[in-house]
């Protein structure tokens, strides 16, 4: 009698687990092959339109940098500006870090890099401390960026996505 609901408990545990597990593939799938949802994209559009009035307010520049959303990446970049060959200045945003924490990613990862392109807008390119230099961090802070710090803390990310102190 134990063994046969010890089956039946196993059984159920395993119908489960697959199930939960097609569920998760057919959700990253989904997510993988589609645009970040309207509501993010118009946060993400929100939080550009705020920083470039900071940036206007703070520091006299009135310059927008083109974000792009990519999947292409590194998973261990949260973000990245780039200076092109062209002279043109991009902050890319991983799309794949989006699922972690959107909050994390506009609150303090579009204002880091949004940093460094005002870094790059004024010729600063320093390479004190991989690009995080005291003025960087001055300027990073000046565009209300919550970590102003060299590299993320995956703990933040965390912390960011769960609901404990709400």
């Amino acid at each position: 009698m134990f063994l046969n609901n010890l089956n039946k408990f196993f059984l159920f545990i395993t119908i489960l687990g697959t199930i939960l597990f097609i569920y998760l593939l057919i959700d990253n799938y989904k997510f993988n092959n589609s645009k970040l949802n309207d509501e993010i994209l118009h946060k993400i559009k929100q939080k550009q339109f705020y920083l470039e009035n900071l940036t206007y307010k703070k520091f006299g520049i009135s310059k927008k940098f083109p974000i792009i959303i990519s999947d292409k990446l590194p998973s261990r970049l949260f973000g990245a500006a780039v200076f092109t060959n062209d002279q043109k200045i991009i902050i890319y945003l991983n799309k794949k870090r989006f699922k972690e924490s959107v909050e994390y990613m506009i609150e303090d990862v579009l204002p880091h890099e949004y940093a460094h392109a005002l870094m790059f807008y004024t010729n600063n390119f320093t390479e004190e401390n991989a690009g995080h230099s005291k003025k960087w961090q001055k300027i990073c802070k000046a565009l209300d960026g919550l970590r102003c710090d060299r590299f993320v803390n995956h703990n933040d990310v965390i912390i960011g996505k769960t609901n404990f102190f709400d």
